[in-house]
This record gives structure tokens, sequence and C-alpha cells, in this order.
């Protein structure tokens, strides 16, 4: 398994190489430099033993604003050309939404219209660039689809590309209480279904608060209730290069994170490169 999160104050190359050093990440997010640049930066990451992780899109390719749809579709096929061309594990996307905010809450966006758009827009999207090095893949997601191991495998069977994969935020789909009482079970049941497809994950953490009625915050990893020894220990099995991306934390926050993950991970025997 790989460690990996975002780096801050990185102008040039050589700041960026340095600041994943000195995190003791081996798992980077890809940033967008100059065509000619590209090169450089690939052959700095693997010098570095650096993989290169994601390739980020994030827009809204199911607005209902057509234009702003067909502007979300042709980034998406942009951003996975970069990621094909770079090599990366995949370029990660939310479904999107059909409401006002591109990824909140809207009642349309699950249901059986919102389904059938995705899998047209996937195709469209995957079709365009027909990538052989990576993969698009959506992140699993509280209130759109894909929202639960079932839901995801549908949607790979009905995209039906060999392009399409899965990218794995668990923190995202503890959206009950019920969930949230059993993150174990959650997560022993999404490795065994979605484990040979997922290409990268996320890590954070998820507490459920007192008051009424239902408050579900992300917190730094170690101090919710996400199921951790079980989360790690499942990556483990996947793959040894398996990204795992931290995100949504405080800047001072990270080195924590960085550090519980590590001693998790050696406690339940998985080792991070």
């Amino acid at each position: 398994m790989r460690l990996g999160g975002p780096v801050f104050d990185t102008k040039t190359l050589e700041e960026w190489v340095k600041a994943h050093k000195d995190a003791g990440y081996s798992a980077a997010g890809w940033r967008d430099v100059p065509e000619d640049q590209i090169d450089a930066y690939l052959q700095a990451a693997k010098d570095a033993g650096l993989i290169l992780a994601e390739v980020y899109s994030w827009c809204n390719p199911m607005s209902r604003d057509e234009a702003k749809r067909k502007e979300s579709i042709e980034k998406c096929q942009k951003r996975l050309a970069v990621a094909e061309r770079i090599g990366a594990r995949c370029c990660v996307n939310i479904a999107g939404s059909f409401g006002e905010k591109w990824d909140g809450p809207c009642p349309d966006d699950l249901t059986d219209a919102a389904f059938n758009q995705i899998v047209e827009t996937t195709r469209t999207i995957i079709d365009a660039v027909k990538p052989t090095r990576t993969f698009y893949t959506l992140e699993t997601m509280p209130w759109m689809y894909p929202d639960s191991a079932d839901s995801y495998l549908k949607l790979l069977k009905a995209i039906d590309r060999k392009a399409m994969a899965i990218h794995f935020d668990p923190v995202n789909i503890i959206n009950c209480p019920s969930r949230y009482f059993r993150t174990d079970l959650v997560l022993q049941e999404c490795f065994a279904k979605l484990g040979p497809y997922i290409r990268s994950c996320h890590a954070k953490d998820i507490l459920l608060g007192q008051g009424l009625t239902v408050h579900l915050s992300e917190v730094v990893p170690g101090t919710g209730g996400l199921a951790y020894e079980v989360f790690l220990q499942g990556l483990g099995r996947l793959d040894p290069d398996m990204p795992l991306m931290m995100e949504h934390m405080k800047r001072e926050e990270f080195p924590v994170a960085a550090e519980f993950i590590r001693k998790t991970a050696a406690k339940c025997g998985v080792r991070i490169l």
C-alpha cells in the first residue's frame, strides 16, 4: 500500500518532489504542469519512487444545464486523456448531480433516470479517449450513485467498459447509523464485491454526533468510527501499489493522520511502501 496526500507551497518540480519525500509519501495526486514539463515530472516521480495515483476531474457532467453538462463531459475527457498520458492509476470524478450543487444532495439523483444518465455519460467519456493505461472512476458518495457496493457493481455492469474502475472512499458511504455502527461489515462487503476493480482510495474518518437527529461529520483518521484496521487490511490484500490518499483536513492535521495510519498499518501487518 502507498500513502499520499496534498503538498503545500510547492512551485517548482524540485519543491514538489521534496515535499512528498519530507512527508514520507509514496503516492501523489497529479499536479497540472505545462506540456513541455510533463516528462520531467514523470521522471522525477519515478526517481523518487512516487506513483501517480489520481488525476482529478471535479465537475458536474449530470448538470441539467446542457451547456454546463457538455463542458463538464469535455473536461472529463481531457482529464482522462491526461491520466492516460502520464500513466496515472485513475482519473476520478463523482457522478454529478441533477441538483443545484454539483456534489450536493438532490432527490432525483437516486432514480433510474440518474442511473441511466450516469451510464450514458460515463460511456461517452471513456469512448472518446479509449484509455489502455489508466481507468475512469467514480468516487463513492453518500447521496448519489454509486452509494453502495451493489450500486457500484450494477453501474460497472451497465457501463460495460474495460477502462471503467472504482475509486473507493468508504467514509462517503457511511451515510446512516446502521452503517456507522458496523463499518467493519460495510468495509468487508465492499472489499469482497469491489476489490478487484479498486484503483485508488481516499482516507479520512467519520463521527456520529450526539444531537438529534442524525449528524455525520468528516474527521481526522483515528478520531471517528471507521474500522481502520479492517480498512487497511482490506487494502493490503489488494495491491502493493494501492494508493491511499488523505484529504479534507487542515494542513497541520495531515501529519497526525499519516502517523495514525502508519501505526495502525504496522499493528495489523500491512506494509506501507
